[in-house]
Parts: structure tokens; sequence; C-alpha cells
């Protein structure tokens, strides 16, 4: 019996000893030699219950992503003998950026309130492409099975207040995300805004907004394709139905990249610039559908007066003279300023002396249209004639609102202005006026006009046209001319209904006018805008110059064009490399300042050598 109790606290000692005594390992682990432009994973491990991880400084390369923790757990039991492990894991994904060799200091963590550091991490870049280092267990990537997943592209609405008042301004934002290049779009459908009045906020669609931005563990690459300003013009549940876009995005057909298993880096940078090769396919996506909740504006306190302004606004009025004789005109004028439904404001109802002759006011709009919505001011110009000597009182403009911060109706008056009118100098003098806006009239009091005494040209009698002896020329020169002009139009008509010969036409052209906006983009160091332009130049040329659908466009279709009409081989091998190092450029992350001057000059010199070539 006693050595029964003897073996039994045996085995509870060793599960002690085992579980709580074992010892800790925190180690920092990553590969040793990568390429510039290379992404690779460097990882902490500890096998301990970890907790208060430091991360180290790391400056020599760019973080793209991390630290990402993850958890481990296993028991096992062999021999009466209990073992049990916990692992922790903090992983951060790098990119190189520069040759050399750097070392990233250790990191610590605490387990079991005690501290720990790992090793040091010493890295080798090289120029060019390291080889792979595939570590134990890793799986290389999954082969692209040649179909956009919802994952991998989709097109999200958005609205910055769902429950807004009846006038209140909403934005409404549609951005599309992508982990794969995508080669072009359109929308097809564009969402019906019933009981709504709308202003789109983007006014170019070449600069298009773009960023990354991480949904549910998976970086994107956004783009904000479509974002307007809503008023409601009315109350009660309103529905902006899903907006729909046809896309043609680049799909891997097979992939030669190993030893880095991230399906978003692949999609990205595991393309033909490292011998992989692409397929264009078009997919139809569209949008979620937006449910708005318009409040009505309250009745309580409503002014009488109240038009349907909703915002923050401000207003002041002039007058650019307060002294005039009779006949004489002068301008009146107020602004209504701020954010909110400012085109919608309507002139207030303003009381002039009944001795005064007011023209319908002259209505200028100062609208700016941006990102965070409508805002700007609405100016009402009125001519005012005096017709009668005396002295008369402007009354205040009165102009009310519903303040969206204080949920309330608030009243803004301009000053009354006092005008002293003198006798004029006859009724019947021609009005000249400073200020006034003089396509309203011209004269008053006045219908009659002087008789012309100016020198007149007369011909000399017996002087015939049927006489000239130039007149046989003249007569002749008009239907010479028109047959000329029908015989080039008709030339014309038939070269422009041959669209193959029009594109191949203009494709130099409209290459060099994108290269130009690309160099005003490079100057600017604007990336985005430069490497789409550059994309353009060099795809749209090869499209345009061989009647190349876009969405037939790829690595293969234009080898097989440039070889055709017998390209020199070193020239299709340069223009080859154009568009790999464009379509790689355009999609990774980091510096790329001197990469760009680089790619301009390829591309000028692609795109001349070809249409020497073509000649």
């Amino acid at each position: 019996m006693k050595n029964k109790r003897i073996s039994a606290l045996s085995v509870l000692l060793l599960w002690v000893f085992s579980t709580y005594a074992q010892q800790i390992d925190f180690r920092a682990s990553a590969r040793e030699v990568v390429a510039v432009g290379d992404q690779f994973r460097l990882i902490y491990s500890v096998n301990g219950q970890a907790s208060g991880f430091r991360s180290p400084a790391i400056k020599d390369f760019n973080i793209l992503a991390g630290p990402s923790q993850s958890t481990s757990s296993s028991m096992q039991i062999i021999n009466n003998q209990v073992t049990r492990s916990v692992d922790y894991s903090f992983t951060y994904i790098l990119q190189a950026t520069t040759e050399g060799t750097f070392t990233i200091p250790p990191a610590s963590v605490n387990v079991d309130g005690k501290s720990y550091q790992s090793n040091s991490v010493t890295i080798k870049v090289v120029k060019g492409n390291a080889p792979a280092q595939q570590s134990q267990g890793q799986q290389s990537p999954a082969q692209p099975g040649g179909e956009i997943t919802q994952k991998d592209l989709f097109v999200r609405a958005s609205v910055s207040n769902a429950n807004p008042y009846q006038g209140e301004q909403i934005i409404v934002t549609y951005k599309i995300y992508t982990r794969i290049p995508v080669a072009e779009y359109s929308i097809t459908r564009t969402p019906s805004t019933a009981g709504f009045w709308a202003q789109d906020l983007i006014k170019d669609m070449s600069k298009l907004n773009q960023y990354r931005e991480t949904v549910e563990g998976s970086e994107y690459v956004v783009a904000e394709i479509k974002k307007e300003a809503l008023f409601a013009q009315k109350s009660g549940k309103l529905e902006i139905e899903p907006l729909e876009m046809d896309v043609v995005a680049q799909i891997q057909r097979k992939a030669s990249r190993r030893g880095f298993n991230d399906p978003f880096f692949d999609s990205f940078f595991n393309d033909s610039f490292f011998g992989s090769t692409y397929q264009n396919v078009k997919k139809t996506i569209s949008s979620n559908k937006l449910n708005i909740n318009v409040k009505p504006l309250p009745q309580a306190s409503r002014p009488a007066d109240f038009t349907g302004a909703v915002g923050n606004f401000s207003i002041s009025g002039t007058v650019d003279r307060e002294s005039l004789k009779a006949n004489e005109a002068m301008t009146y004028k107020f602004t209504i300023s701020g954010k909110g439904n400012i085109k919608l404001v309507e002139k207030p109802a303003i009381t002039f002396p009944s001795d005064f002759e007011v023209y319908d006011p002259r209505i200028t709009d100062n609208i700016s249209v941006s990102a965070t919505g409508v805002s700007g001011s609405r100016t009402f110009e009125y001519l005012i004639i005096p017709r009668n000597p005396g002295d008369f009182k402007i009354n205040e403009a009165r102009f009310s609102y519903f303040d969206l911060s204080t949920g309330s109706y608030k009243t803004l008056n301009t000053p009354g202005y006092s005008v002293k009118v003198g006798r004029g100098e006859g009724q019947d003098g021609t009005l000249v006026t400073g200020s006034t806006n003089k396509e309203d009239f011209k004269y008053i009091g006045s219908d009659v006009r002087f008789i012309k005494t100016s020198p007149l040209n007369f011909r000399p009698a017996g002087t015939y046209l049927l006489g000239n002896m130039f007149l046989p020329l003249w007569i002749a020169i008009p239907p010479f001319l028109l047959a000329a002009f029908l015989i080039l139009w008709r030339n014309e008509l038939r070269k422009r209904n041959d669209l193959a010969l029009m594109r191949n036409r203009k494709a130099t052209r409209i290459a060099r006018k994108r290269l130009k906006a690309a160099e005003h983009f490079l100057k600017q160091q604007n990336q985005d805008a430069f490497w789409t332009e550059i994309s353009s130049a060099l795809w749209g040329y090869i499209s345009d110059k061989f009647n190349i659908p876009r969405s037939a466009l790829s690595m293969e279709s234009v080898n097989e064009a440039l070889q055709t009409k017998n390209v020199a081989e070193d020239l299709i091998a340069q223009f080859m490399d154009a568009l790999n190092n464009c379509e790689f450029a355009r999609f990774a992350p980091g510096e790329k300042s001197r990469a760009m001057d680089n790619l301009y000059r390829q591309a000028m010199d692609v795109i001349s050598r070809t249409e020497q070539e073509l000649k």
C-alpha cells in the first residue's frame, strides 16, 4: 500500500515538473538571404504563455504587416509521463529595400512574470532575386483557378449618416476592394437616387483616391470609384439600389514563385515580373443596398419664412450707394454662405419702397465641391431705380434655416439701409450707372434715335458687276472649291468608317499625350497617377495600334502582335520588360522615385522605337 502511494506521488510530481519546470525558449527566425523588393516573414516564437511582447526597432526594412499573434497548445502522456506545451508566435511581414547586411535587435516577452529576450537576426539583402528558402511544413501557394472570388474583388457602398433630417447633406461612397490587378472597370448601372437631390463629388475620374485597407484580416487595395452628396427631398424610408459594374482583372494562370504563402501578397507580387503569366477575366459585381430613414423637420417653432434650408449658414448684405438722384441706379445684394443644401436656397421676401423700381435678382453661385461635401455661397443681387426723390428705408432681409448642430430653427437678418434720393436732372436723359447689370435695360424715357450724319460712300453711276472682266473667274471658283471639298470629305468619311485604321492613326498621338501627363505627375511626385498614365500609355498603344480589345490584352497577345509585324526581337524584349516593370511597380508599396524616372524614359524609348519599326 505504501509503495502504491509513493508511485502515485511520483507521477503527480513528474506532471508538475514537466508542466511548470520546462525550459523557456524565445527564438527569432527569418530568411538569411533576401533580394531587394522581396517580402519575407520575421517570426518570434516562445514555448510558454507569453504576454507583454515588446518588438525591436526595425529600421532597415519596410513593415508591411504585423505583429500578428497566434497560439497553439498540446498535451502528451507517454509511459505515465505527462508533457504539456503552449507555444506563442508573433509574425511580421517585412520588405527589403536596400542592399547590405542588417541586424534586427532582440525582442522581449514576459512568461510567468519573468522577462526573456530573443536572439538577434542577421539578414543579407542582395540585388536581384534571392534563392527562395522554404521552411519545414510550409506549403507552396495554391494554384490560381482562373476565377475571381468574392474575397478577391468586391464593391461596397457606405453612407455617412443613415438617419438624416429632410434636406440634410449625407455622403454616399462606393469603394472597390481588390487583391488582384485590375486592368479596367466601367459602371454599368448607376443607383437611382429618387427622392434625393444629388451632387457628384468626384470631378476627375482619372485621379481616384486609392489607399490600403484591412477587411476581416486581409489587406486590400481600395479605390473610391463614386462619391456623391445626397439631400433628401422628402421624409420616410428611402432606398438606394445597388451599383453594378464590369471589371476586367488579371488572373494568374500558374505560379512559379515559392517560399511565400500569403494570398494577398501572392496575388499582387507573384505576377509576370517573377515568371508567372496572366489572363484577363471579366466579372460583373454589385454593391450592397442602402436604406435611409429620413426624419421630417420639426413643425414646432418653424418660422413663417422658412423655405427648406438645412445646414449651417451665415448672411451678409451690402448696398453700393446710399445717396443718389432719381432715375439713377443702385445695387443691393446679400450673400448666404455655409455648408448644406446651399443650391436649394431660395430668395427671401424683401419689402422695398413703392417708389423703387426693382428688377428680379441676379443669382450668383460660388459652390465648392470636395470629398467632405457641398459648401459655398449664393448671392442675390437686386438692381434698384428710385423714381422719386425723398428719404427711403430698405428693410432688413430675413433668412431662416434649420441648424443641424442644435436641432432647431434659426433666423438671420441683414441690416436695414437708409437711402437718400435727390431730384433728377430731367426724365428724358439716358441712364448711366456704375455697377448696374446693363443687360436689364438700356434706355429709360427715350425712344427716338437721331439721324445719322456721318459721310456715306456712293458708287459712281454706270458701274455694273456684269461688265467686270474677272466675273467668269469668280463664278468658276465656287463650284471648283465645292467639288474639291466633296472629294476630300468623301475620302475622309471612308477613312473614318475604318475603325481599325482610325485607332492605328491615333495610337501614337494618344500614347504621347498620356506620356506627357505622366511626366507632369512625375514632377509632382504623384505616384498613383503616374503609374496609371504610364500603364495606359503602354497597353493603350498596343491596343490601338494592333486593334486588340482591352479585354483581350495580355503578355502573350502583345508578344504575338509585335512578332507578326516583324519587330526586332530585342525591341520586343524591351517592350515586354517595360510592361512587366510597370505592372509590378504599380502595385508594389515603398519608395519608387527612381523607378518612376527610369520607367518613364523606358516607356518613351520603346514606344518611339516601335513606331519607327512599324513604319
